[in-house]
C-alpha cells in the first residue's frame, strides 16, 4: 500500500470527528514524508485549527504511517 493510501485511510477514520465540529480535511499531497492538508468548513477559520492539525491529525498520522514526518496546512 502506498503512503498516500495509508494517509487517506487514517484521515477517513478521523473525518467523522472533524465533521462533527462542522469541518473537514482534504489531502492535497504527500511528498518526502510531508503531508499537505487543507482544512475545510469550520476548521478553516477556527482558532484551534493548528492544535487540531498538529496534536490530532499529525500525531495520528505519524503513529499509524511511519513514513510521515510532518503535516502542514495549505491555505
Amino acid at each position: 500500500m502506498e503512503v498516500r493510501e495509508k494517509v487517506e485511510e487514517v484521515l477517513d477514520k478521523l473525518r467523522p470527528f472533524i465533521q462533527s465540529d462542522g469541518g473537514d480535511v482534504e489531502l492535497l499531497d504527500v511528498e518526502d514524508g510531508i503531508v499537505k492538508l487543507r482544512l475545510l468548513g469550520a476548521c478553516g477559520s477556527c482558532p484551534s485549527s493548528t492544535i487540531t492539525l498538529k496534536a490530532g491529525i499529525e500525531r495520528a498520522l505519524m503513529e499509524k504511517v511511519p513514513e510521515v514526518v510532518e503535516v502542514i496546512q495549505v491555505l
